[in-house]
């Protein structure tokens, strides 16, 4: 690795570190009686799981957002713009409000993987949809209006479903589609850690066809790569790391797209192996300090997190794309 990339991610793990830190001491439920079993229950059940989400959250929006950009070969591509993060969404939707999901099934574990398998499947379901019109329109303005136009009519069936929902229902699934990393416990981390990390580990795998997928489809192909099933399986792959942090987390917005671009500024190179391990860094590291400022600016409870990355990652995206005028 060159001086200037150690450096670099040198900073990147004191940030994290850092980031930790602050996460774990000042991250909400704040008590004020001196009762030490009290405070290990609010450590080790809600502050330790939140940090975790966190962490797991940033790095996998983050690396999905990097592979959808390598595939569209554009900036602008991310689970949240192309109306991925809408898909699963509207999926989660229509299992807790149409089927209640959780209240169903007696088994705990059960309930969270039908969301998690409804979410999954909204995600990849929207994947597949831009990339078959991916293959019939050239002009990659027009796919990501396309895409905008998939959120809206996602959030138009969502709305829907809302409006004839019931009341109990709805109001646990508006929290949820606020964005929040405070909803995990210590029993949804047994299903969001193995296939958060399950998912992210596969990648290395597939670092030669990202490199070569830069290069556009014949380069790929010219290189002994099969483009069409290693573009499936990265698929594959990014809308299960949607899935599963948007059906723990809810709708997370700006850290598909602002993470890699940022990534991009700061390791000036076309490595994507460097940019995979960059981004669950950076992508953690601004999960983690939005936790922090969550808290910070709210006496009576927390702001939704989905707040900090749009006020962070939209002003942030407008100028890496001034900044930056070339992909």
């Amino acid at each position: 690795m060159a001086k200037g990339n150690f450096i670099r991610f040198s900073l990147l793990i004191i940030l994290f570190v850092t980031g930790c830190l602050l996460s774990l001491l000042f991250g909400g439920s704040k008590f004020t009686a001196i009762d030490f079993s009290g405070n290990d229950f609010i450590f080790s059940e809600i502050r330790i799981p939140k940090t975790i989400t966190a962490i797991l959250a940033g790095a996998t929006l983050s690396v999905a957002g990097l592979i959808l950009q390598v595939i569209f070969r554009n900036p602008l591509a991310g689970p949240y713009v192309l109306g991925i993060s809408s898909g699963a969404s509207l999926m989660v939707a229509v299992t807790i409000l149409t089927g209640g999901a959780i209240g169903f099934f007696s088994n705990y574990y059960v309930g969270k993987t039908v969301i998690v398998l409804s979410s999954v499947s909204g995600s990849l379901l929207v994947t597949f949809l831009i990339l078959y019109l991916a293959k019939k329109i050239s002009s990659n303005v027009i796919l990501l209006l396309i895409g905008l136009m998939l959120s809206q009519i996602c959030g138009a069936l969502q709305g829907a479903l809302e409006y004839f929902a019931d009341p109990n229902d709805l109001k646990s699934f508006i929290m949820w589609g606020m964005g929040s990393l405070s909803g995990t416990t210590t029993s949804d981390l047994w299903i969001f850690v193995p296939v958060s990390l399950l998912a992210l580990g596969v990648l290395v795998f597939f670092i030669k066809p990202l490199n070569a997928f830069l290069l556009g489809q014949y380069y790929a192909n010219n290189a002994g790569i099969n483009y069409h099933s290693n573009r499936f399986y990265l698929i594959l792959i990014s809308s299960i790391l949607t899935g599963i942090t948007t059906a723990f987390c809810g709708p997370i917005a700006f850290v598909g797209i602002a993470v890699p671009l940022l990534s991009r500024m700061v390791f000036t190179t076309s490595d994507q192996k460097i940019h995979l391990f960059s981004c669950m860094m950076i992508g953690s590291c601004i999960l983690l300090f939005s936790d922090v400022i969550c808290h910070a600016f709210s006496t009576n409870g927390t702001l939704p997190v989905n707040m900090i990355t749009t006020f962070v990652g939209a002003p942030l995206v407008i100028y890496l794309l001034f900044k930056n005028k070339q992909w």
